[in-house]
C-alpha cells in the first residue's frame, strides 16, 4: 500500500483554465503513512464531485482520503502561471500556500501565486 501512495502523483489538474480543486490528505489504511495531494478539472461542478471521482480511487487501492478543502485554480499555460484562490462551499478553503508549493514543485518554471479572493 506504501508504495501504492509512493507511486501516486501529488499534482493532476487541467492543462488550462479556470477550475475548481481540493487538497486530499490520503493515507494507508491502519497506518501513519500518508501525503498530499491536488487534483482539479474543469468538468467538476462542485468541490465534491473531484472528491466523489478520488475517494473511491484510492480505496481501491487500500488508502482512505480526506478532504482538506479546496479552492479554485485558474492555469494559464501561455504566460506559465497558475494562480490559487477561492474555497469551497463543502470543505471550507484549503491550505492555498502548501497548494502553492506543491505546484511549484512540478511546474517549476511557472508563476504560481495565491490570494484568498473569492474570484
Amino acid at each position: 500500500m506504501a508504495e501504492a501512495l509512493a507511486k501516486m502523483s501529488n499534482v493532476e489538474i487541467d492543462p488550462e483554465g479556470t477550475f475548481k480543486y481540493i487538497l486530499v490528505k490520503v493515507k494507508v489504511k491502519d497506518g501513519d503513512v500518508h501525503k498530499d495531494i491536488i487534483r482539479g478539472t474543469k468538468s467538476a461542478e462542485y468541490h465534491n464531485h473531484i472528491f466523489e471521482k478520488v475517494s473511491p480511487a484510492m480505496e481501491s487501492l487500500g488508502l482512505v482520503c480526506q478532504c482538506l478543502g479546496g479552492g479554485k485554480i485558474e492555469h494559464n499555460s501561455t504566460d506559465r502561471k497558475l494562480r490559487v484562490f477561492g474555497e469551497s462551499t463543502a470543505f471550507g478553503k484549503a491550505d492555498h500556500s502548501v497548494a502553492v508549493e506543491m505546484l511549484k514543485s512540478v511546474y517549476g518554471d511557472y508563476e504560481v501565486s495565491w490570494s484568498d479572493d473569492k474570484k
